[in-house]
């Protein structure tokens, strides 16, 4: 599958909820290359963290207490999408965070077709001792530092689906 304008995703929760979305990062690629970058904190719904997912991630109430709403969020989010499909390090937990907040909010989900790097790093790269996204991240030349925070995890998501979806 040979895949050059795509937009790889990655979004972190505040708790097991999967519409506390906190931040979300993208990066849009097209012909290739890396075209844009967006991230964001958001102020999850439900409002609270868990000590599992500050651990994680590193952010807690304060970090998002001003942040915008979901909606607000996705107005700018949205068009750097149009007509792109989307990228997830495991997509499952990514694509379910979308549809639940988008259920939150009672917004028109739009169907975005998902691609997942993890199944594909799974199936490519069956030698690896794992397939976590810095794993993966490395056997693709890439080093993903800051790993958890959404935009850099997104970054990386995005140069392994610039690996692996090239042939």
């Amino acid at each position: 599958m040979m895949m050059r304008d795509f937009a790889a995703i990655d979004f972190e929760t505040a708790n097991q909820e999967c519409s506390s979305v906190c931040s979300v990062g993208i990066v849009v690629v097209r012909g290739g290359e890396v075209a844009e970058t967006f991230y964001s904190l958001i102020r999850p719904e439900p409002n609270y963290y868990s000590y599992w997912c500050t651990r994680v991630h590193g952010l807690c109430r304060q970090d998002t207490d001003t942040a915008p709403l979901f909606p607000e969020v996705w107005t700018q989010a949205a068009p750097l999408l149009a007509g792109l499909p989307l990228v997830a390090h495991n997509s499952r937990f990514d694509e379910g965070c979308l549809k639940a907040v988008f259920r939150t909010y009672r917004m028109d989900y739009p169907d975005y077709v998902f691609f997942d790097t993890l199944r594909a790093a799974r199936l490519r790269l069956r030698y690896l001792p794992n397939h976590q996204l810095q794993t993966v991240a490395a056997a693709c030349g890439y080093c993903l530092e800051n790993h958890h925070h959404a935009l850099a995890d997104a970054e990386a998501c995005a140069r392994i689906a610039l690996a692996l979806f090239q042939e």
